[in-house]
């Protein structure tokens, strides 16, 4: 048996998160157990789990202490409430079931245990301990959570620490808008402006990027922690150099110009694909998207079907985007338009297979940005991902 547990539970500075390990005793955690009572290290030694002194539960427990314990203060933490708590929630577990009695000569836990630097109160140790102890063991014992759950939640869940949602683009469409502006304080006033929404998406477009450079994309950031941002580059030469400097600029995606040498697409899809950051190309002025992305031997997360502002007067080109989709075999490809796209054109976009609607200054120049946006938003028909969510430890 080789079983893993983890859990979060409680409030700082006493906030409880669990890791453990639970596993035979000739096995990989009995090893571990082993190596750990005997190999000490200063601010973290293990120590056996007892109840009370004299009374250690079965299974075996060993308790790992996570944060360098620096004082007699912190020790006294680690050895009376947390010590106690991790010992009785492994004896409560078999007690109730979780962990089987005939096996528990058998077994041995190990106990990764978090106590934070200010934490003071010994009851709420004990009992947040207590509480993601048997939490985690009975995750483990049930392998908790199981890759279903784990694909479901992936996109949809924050970390608390890090306080918002990474967004992927798993939820199209999406309403993405361009700032085509060149002024840092009508991009902060733009982006105050604009509602939060799961489906909103933010585009440093290339006249904002050639005025003050990648760093805007923190800019954007500061005032929008969590948005989905997306540095258009329009790439045409040097393909993983740039989308190397999107990456660093913690863009989440980079655009590349569908004009640009294949190698250069290719070299830049590639590297946006190692960096983890989406890879868009432009087909601003290509005669053919559809057979530009055949000649290609990867493909990008989007393709932008993108009709010029100096062009506008003329028909949108989306009678291809099926086609477009079903060349990706092993991965979605979303296919974005932008062009003059109005609230009244939302739904022909849509109807086409678009995921993405590109729209620039008639959200950012509008009169009312807020209200444009929504209009805009309002006709995608999308639910927000967390409308009717109540987030729980499970």
């Amino acid at each position: 048996m080789f079983l893993v547990g983890e859990a979060l539970i409680g409030k700082e500075p006493e906030i409880a998160h669990i890791d453990l390990l639970i596993g035979d005793k000739n096995g990989p955690v009995g090893s571990a157990f082993a190596s750990g009572l005997v190999q000490l290290s200063a601010g973290h030694t293990p120590l056996l789990g007892v109840i009370r002194p004299n009374l250690p539960p079965k299974p075996s427990t060993l308790i790992v202490p996570k944060v360098t314990v620096k004082n007699m203060e912190q020790a006294a933490q680690i050895f009376g409430p947390a010590q106690t708590a991790v010992s009785k929630a492994v004896a409560d577990a078999v007690a109730e079931g979780v962990i089987p009695k005939d096996q528990v000569e058998d077994l041995v836990i190990v106990v990764s245990v978090f106590i934070h630097p200010q934490a003071k109160d010994y009851d709420a140790i004990f009992r947040y301990n207590y509480g993601a102890t048997k939490l985690a063991l009975e995750r483990a014992m049930a392998g908790f959570p199981d890759i279903d759950k784990v694909l479901y939640e992936k996109d949809r869940s924050t970390h608390p620490v890090m306080g918002y949602r990474v967004t992927r683009l798993w939820d199209p469409p999406y309403l993405q808008v361009a700032f085509d502006l060149v002024d840092l304080g009508e991009v902060r006033r733009v982006l105050a402006a604009l509602p939060d929404s799961d489906h909103l998406l933010i585009e440093v477009g290339t006249p904002l990027v050639k005025m003050l450079g990648v760093n805007v994309v923190k800019e954007i950031r500061a005032a929008r922690p969590g948005a989905f941002v997306i540095l258009d580059l329009k790439t045409l030469d040097t393909g993983n150099l740039e989308v190397r400097l999107a990456a660093d600029a913690t863009a989440d995606a980079v655009v590349v110009s569908g004009l640009a040498p294949k190698k250069t697409i290719e070299l830049a899809i590639n590297e946006a694909r190692k960096t983890g950051i989406y890879a868009i190309i432009d087909m601003l002025n290509v005669p053919n998207p559809l057979e530009v992305l055949k000649g290609l031997s990867v493909l990008p997360d989007v393709v932008e079907l993108h009709r010029a502002i100096d062009m506008e007067a003329s028909a949108h080109a989306w009678q291809n985007i099926p086609e477009m989709k079903a060349l990706a075999k092993d991965r979605r490809l979303l296919v974005a338009v932008a062009g003059g796209i109005r609230v009244d054109t939302v739904g022909q976009a849509l109807s086409a297979g678009a995921d993405v609607l590109v729209v620039g200054r008639a959200i950012t120049r509008s009169r009312d940005i807020r209200d444009m946006a929504e209009q805009f938003l309002s006709g995608l028909k999308q639910t927000e991902i967390d409308q009717y969510r109540i987030m729980t430890d499970f």
